[in-house]
């Protein structure tokens, strides 16, 4: 506990410069949003009236420290393009990006580090060849383009896929709110057809984005698996006449996970940036549509809420990382 009390007390610094840099971001970002929002045949009396409405008038630090004060209230400022408060719009999309993200994770793990491990276990094999060939696509191809590919081939070729156009058809209405996940609401109120409509549309979005995490997972697990497999005890373990599954999953396994476990968190930061150019190509209605929107518009709220967001979600999986190297691991308490 006093470990993770030292942690949470390093982390007060990190946010409050997150919070200083993007309010300068943002503010030297090119566009205007009085002259946005005022429309193209705005005069100059009009934009500036609207830029006063705003406080875009007064200086940085008294813009500083009207966002502070927003901070505070627990609203993060108001979304301009929707007039509502910037926490109650992320709360309402965040799950959507939860949704993908997760699966996204749970489908690249479980082709991923079985992959990893046979192809290490068999190295010089067919299966090792088919690892490296994945592990190159998924890194060699932009997440986009696989996104824009995906669409092409299995609903405007295959006819397999829904329209990509968002979490459900226009067919469907969304299941009762509890957790924010529709596949997992529409089973909890016992809709089926509406679960089936979301995990079809869940399907292409969360292929896009395993594709692309699965790739590292895949590469460090193999070569995590190697370097254990190669060890003393290991061959110790073999001479004594312990099963091949024993030796591999119970041995190498759990001391090449440290090195696993470390990647999965980059990939899941990796994935909270990449749903951003997901969720525009399929029009999933997350918080990184969200940000992209507001950031056209120069909508400066909304964009703030969502780079503190993501850095809480950041903080919050490296202190579940290091809570993780815990429990695989002793050692690492003890030299903590």
């Amino acid at each position: 506990m006093r470990a993770i009390a030292r942690r949470l007390v390093t982390i007060v610094p990190t946010l409050i410069g997150v919070v200083i840099v993007t309010f300068l971001l943002t503010r030297v970002l090119p566009g205007d949003p009085a002259a946005y929002f005022a429309g193209p045949t705005a005069d100059q009396a009009s934009i500036d009236q609207i830029r006063a409405a705003l406080g875009l008038d007064k200086p940085l630090p008294v813009q500083f420290l009207a966002y502070v004060k927003d901070l505070a209230t627990g609203t993060l400022g108001a979304a301009l393009s929707t007039g509502q408060p910037v926490l109650n719009e992320l709360k309402a999309r965040l799950p959507a990006s939860a949704e993908l993200t997760l699966t996204a994770l749970l489908i690249s793990m479980s082709i991923a580090i079985p992959l990893g491990i046979l192809a290490a276990v068999k190295e010089g094999s067919f299966i090792d060849h088919v690892c490296r060939v994945v592990t190159t696509a998924g890194v060699s191809l932009p997440v986009f383009f696989t996104g824009l590919l995906f669409v092409y081939v299995f609903y405007y070729l295959l006819g397999w896929a829904p329209a990509p156009v968002g979490r459900l058809d226009v067919y469907f209405s969304e299941p009762a709110r509890v957790t924010g996940f529709f596949t997992i609401d529409s089973l909890i109120a016992g809709d089926l057809e509406t679960f089936r409509a979301a995990l079809a549309q869940l399907a292409l979005p969360a292929a896009t984005l395993a594709l692309f995490s699965l790739a590292p997972i895949a590469r460090m697990t193999r070569a995590s698996m190697l370097s254990v497999l190669s060890s003393e005890f290991i061959r110790t373990a073999r001479a004594a006449g312990l099963r091949s599954r024993t030796v591999i999953l119970g041995y190498a396994f759990r001391n090449a996970m440290l090195p696993v476990v470390t990647t999965l968190g980059m990939v899941f930061s990796f994935l909270l940036g990449a749903n951003v150019l997901v969720e525009k190509v399929f029009a999933w209605p997350g918080v990184g549509s969200f940000a992209v929107e507001a950031l056209i518009q120069s909508d400066y709220a909304p964009v703030q809420g969502f780079v503190l967001a993501m850095a809480l979600l950041y903080v919050a999986l490296n202190l579940t990382i290091d809570l993780l190297y815990g429990l695989i691991d002793p050692r690492v308490r003890l030299e903590a």
